[in-house]
């Protein structure tokens, strides 16, 4: 895949970037810079992506681990100098239930993010248990705890 095709298929799967990046940042210049760290690891890992699995798996699948090991870091900040569009990385704030699921799914631990996140894009759960690692029966298992795990907060 040469560097046109890559920079249309992250064109068309952007959405996807975004929503992670506002999952795991708060701020703005956060999200831009865990955006760009998502592109650059993709970009990175594309001579290692076989194209056994969907394009989307393979990005879910590493701008999550992007993600988690990111969040993990305190290390100082990296700025690309790319230009995103202005929706790239989400909008500003959105109406008030949608404000109030961010911020319960904020409470999650990073594992729990990641599988409601996929969950919540309407993904099978073969298709999340492809991009996890674990079985689907473990996809199953695990969103059922974090739906009430998630049910606590929002009664709290």
């Amino acid at each position: 895949m040469n560097e046109t095709e890559f920079i249309a298929l992250i064109g068309q799967h952007q959405g996807i970037i975004a929503k992670i990046c506002r999952l795991y940042r708060d701020s703005r210049e956060d999200r831009e810079d865990l955006f760009q760290e998502i592109v650059y690891q993709l970009w990175k890992s594309l001579p290692g992506y076989s194209g056994r699995a969907g394009f989307s798996t393979w990005l879910y699948r590493v701008a999550l681990t992007t993600a988690i090991a990111a969040y993990r870091k305190k290390q100082p900040r990296i700025v690309y100098t790319a230009v995103l569009p202005e929706h790239a990385v989400g909008p500003g704030p959105g109406n008030p239930a949608q404000e109030e699921l961010l911020q319960a799914l904020k409470k999650l631990n990073n594992g729990e993010k990641a599988l409601i996140a996929l969950y919540l894009e309407d993904l099978s759960y073969r298709e999340i248990a492809a991009i996890t690692g674990i079985t689907e029966n473990n996809v199953g298992v695990r969103l059922n705890r974090i739906k009430q795990k998630l049910a606590k907060i929002w009664t709290h």
